[in-house]
């Protein structure tokens, strides 16, 4: 079965100064997006779209881009382009619902979203691979990293903390920020709840069947119906998985993973990633 991963790469990255996407480690100056694309296609996607903005084509090409357009089918997608145009003022696009979205005209089969600059690790390829390649109508799918595995040491992080039953069926996912660990090795969030480091957490590793597009196209434009006029607003792509299961349109899966989560969420996390590829032999 073809397969098609969705590389969301159209932020830049404030906390990190710069085009995070184009940040390289090693000898071999790869990009973390490298192995997203190589972990993918290893899995048996053949098929690759990237999510950029218009005004980091060239840099996102010559960084990351290019070495692949031979090997596989590739195609871009500028998200700043993409249907409506956001007001004036607004500095970003509408969010990783409308990201995803964005690739609607050129996805034509089951897909994988992933975020451009998260280390996700080999492991949870193969199990979306899997998973896409049974053919579940009407179902979906995400990673499950376990909290503790998605830590930054450099300062708190955002994360989607997800309610399962026992059969791993998704019920919902609650966004918290601020998440850190502090020096009594607690996890907590801004919130002051306390966590004990196992729960399933949602990193934008969705699996999905080809027939999600229109649904997420609905849920679009209920968005845009409240918020066209937003400078701040977005379209989440995980709180539009959240709507799909509470109103009966799709069921979700945890895939449990116990895969290290690694990214670039501030400059002072290059080093510890640096030494976790290294050491992952990934470098």
């Amino acid at each position: 079965m073809n397969k098609t991963l969705i590389a969301m790469a159209a932020g830049m990255g404030s906390r990190f100064g710069g085009l995070k996407q184009a940040a390289k480690f090693g000898n071999s100056q790869k990009v973390i997006l490298d192995f997203a694309v190589e972990d993918a296609m290893a899995s048996g996607f053949d098929s690759v779209v990237f999510v950029i903005r218009r005004d980091i084509e060239k840099p996102f090409r010559e960084a990351v881009s290019k070495k692949y357009e031979n090997v596989a089918d590739v195609h871009y997608v500028f998200q700043d382009e993409s249907g409506q145009r956001p007001p004036a003022g607004r500095r970003k696009p509408w969010g990783t619902g409308h990201a995803v979205l964005s690739c609607s005209e050129c996805v034509k089969t089951p897909f994988l979203a992933v975020n451009a600059d998260d280390y996700y690790g080999t492991g949870a390829y193969s199990l979306a691979a899997q998973f896409l390649g049974a053919g579940q109508k009407g179902a979906c799918a995400l990673a499950g990293y376990k909290l503790k595995n998605t830590l930054s040491e450099n300062g708190g992080v955002s994360r989607g903390i997800c309610e399962a039953d026992p059969e791993l069926k998704l019920l919902s996912i609650s966004e918290y920020t601020g998440i850190r660990r502090g020096d009594d090795g607690c996890i907590t969030c801004s919130g002051g709840r306390i966590f004990n480091g196992d729960e399933y957490t949602s990193l934008n590793f969705w699996a999905f069947p080809k027939d999600f597009m229109p649904l997420l196209g609905s849920y679009f434009e209920d968005f845009l119906s409240v918020n066209s006029k937003s400078e701040t607003a977005e379209f989440y792509l995980p709180s539009a998985v959240d709507r799909a299961i509470k109103s009966g349109n799709m069921a979700a899966k945890v895939l449990p993973t116990d895969e290290r989560w690694q990214g670039v969420t501030y400059k002072e996390d290059m080093p510890a990633v640096e030494k976790f590829l290294r050491e992952a032999g990934r470098i």
